[in-house]
């Protein structure tokens, strides 16, 4: 229903307006809501409207619009919205994937769970601003004694439990439950997330350039290395053969005097054609050639 006194020629008049500049509630980059009343378009009338987005396994918390009936659709990803009928003291369930709606009575306990990433729910409402009562609300304000007088348990139980329920939780769990999320466990939002990206980057350019530099320090050290095996290699060769080198000057040395000997020795006197015992002449067949001798025999 339209707004009657609303003036339709004033310039503050609006028809239009960008919901992703209206922030509700924000959780996370991937768990938070924006929200559309007559205080955000001021010709909307009866309606408003929530922009829900959900990471898997958050929860927008067990709450009540004390004021209006909510129409939730599914737009991506799938979620179960979960309604306590006040009549039948039930508990429903119903499942929803895009393009599917689940409605909620006004002033009905209910809430939503995000069964995949990137769920993106529209919850409409028939009242230009929607009112909410958050369990939260109701379970950190209510003394611990009140519940355990009317339930019958034990106050400081009771206050233990809700001692970490500090605010209004809107989107379950909050960013300080131990039992976050698995997407939630790998950085408390988005931004953490992007911030130990940044700082991983940085640490593997700074490991690339440290490899880089042992990469370049190991071919130094190889390249210093085969230039000092090389430079040994030729220590060795040259000792080698200066040692060759003195043994042949001193076989050269060596043999004028065994040469002398020989030519001395073979110059000499002796009985070529009597035997040892200088009694008879020895036959040719039994002479000895005698080396270095022009082929004489003994």
């Amino acid at each position: 229903m339209s707004i009657s006194y609303m003036d339709y020629t004033s310039p503050s008049t609006q028809f239009s307006f960008d919901v992703n500049t209206s922030l509700f509630f924000k959780k996370n980059n991937q768990n938070y809501i924006n929200v559309l009343s007559i205080n955000q378009l001021n010709t909307l009338g009866n309606t408003s409207m929530l922009d829900i987005y959900l990471s898997a396994g958050n929860v927008v918390e067990p709450h009540i619009h004390q004021n209006a009936s909510e129409l939730v659709y599914c737009v991506t990803g799938a979620a179960v919205v979960s309604i306590v009928n006040p009549f039948s003291k039930k508990l429903m369930n119903f499942p929803i994937k895009p393009g599917q709606v689940a409605n909620v009575p006004q002033g009905w306990w209910h809430y939503e769970i995000a069964m995949e990433d990137h769920t993106h729910l529209i919850a409409i409402f028939d009242a230009p601003i929607p009112e909410f009562i958050g369990g939260s609300d109701l379970l950190r304000l209510t003394p611990p004694e009140v519940f355990a007088q009317a339930y019958c348990l034990d106050a400081a139980k009771v206050k233990e439990t809700f001692a970490p329920i500090t605010d209004t939780v809107f989107i379950g769990p909050p960013n300080s439950c131990k039992t976050n999320t698995r997407a939630e466990q790998e950085g408390e939002d988005g931004e953490d997330v992007e911030e130990a990206l940044k700082e991983l980057t940085l640490q593997l350019q700074a490991a690339k350039e440290q490899a880089l530099q042992l990469k370049a320090m190991q071919e130094q050290a190889m390249q210093e290395h085969a230039s000092q095996l090389k430079a040994w290699q030729e220590q060795a060769v040259q000792e080698q053969e200066a040692q060759l080198q003195a043994m042949q000057d001193q076989a050269w040395q060596e043999r004028p005097g065994q040469e002398q000997a020989v030519l001395e020795w073979t110059s000499s006197p002796r009985p070529d054609y009597f035997d040892t015992r200088g009694k008879s002449p020895v036959p040719p067949s039994r002479r000895r050639p005698m080396i270095g001798n022009g082929g004489a025999y003994l």
